[in-house]
């Protein structure tokens, strides 16, 4: 009977355990992120992401973020809106050019919940290469070089994945270093 006990409580702890473990939490921009939450619940707390919120609530998206997605983010720091051209962001906040800003911010979107194991399985079925549809109707092209993840636009830019598999209620973060843009 105590054996029987026993092993029903460290059953358990072990599944209370792997619980835990699959969802745990990752510190972005000095917050935590907890995958109990939804996108844009955790990117309001981000020091790192201060920008990219602006830009989410300027172009009406909020309500899309908070939805029941999954989403695909990949989350250009403030650093990463840093390097655009000066007066970019500031132009593309103009209420006349929100066509544009969403466009950019979806652009960075993927359908679906794409853990950074998934996207290393599609690049090594796609021979070294991933083609990403965007939820703006873009392409991203997934690579790594190294244990390393990339995203390339349409344009040629390349961004790094600095933080992979901040997972949320309603999809997954990837922080990025770079803006990337589609076509235009």
């Amino acid at each position: 009977m105590k054996t029987r006990k026993f092993l029903s409580i460290a059953l358990f702890a072990l599944v209370l355990g792997a619980t835990s473990f699959a969802q745990k939490s990752v510190m972005v921009g000095g917050a935590v992120m907890y995958p109990t939450k939804n996108i844009i619940e955790n990117a309001v707390n981000s020091k790192d992401h201060t920008t990219l919120v602006a830009a989410v609530k300027a172009a009406g998206l909020v309500e899309t973020l908070q939805s029941k997605g999954p989403f695909t983010v990949f989350a250009p720091t403030n650093a990463a809106f840093d390097k655009l051209p000066k007066g970019t962001v500031e132009n593309l906040l103009k209420p006349e050019n929100l066509k544009t800003l969403q466009t950019i911010l979806t652009y960075h979107v993927v359908a679906g919940k794409m853990n950074a194991s998934a996207i290393a399985k599609a690049i090594k079925m796609g021979k070294g290469k991933a083609i990403l549809k965007t939820v703006s109707g873009g392409t991203l092209i997934a690579w790594m070089k190294g244990k390393k993840l990339y995203i390339t636009d349409e344009n040629g830019k390349s961004a790094k994945v600095t933080i992979a598999d901040v997972n949320q209620s309603n999809g997954v973060i990837h922080v990025v270093d770079a803006v990337v843009l589609p076509k235009q």
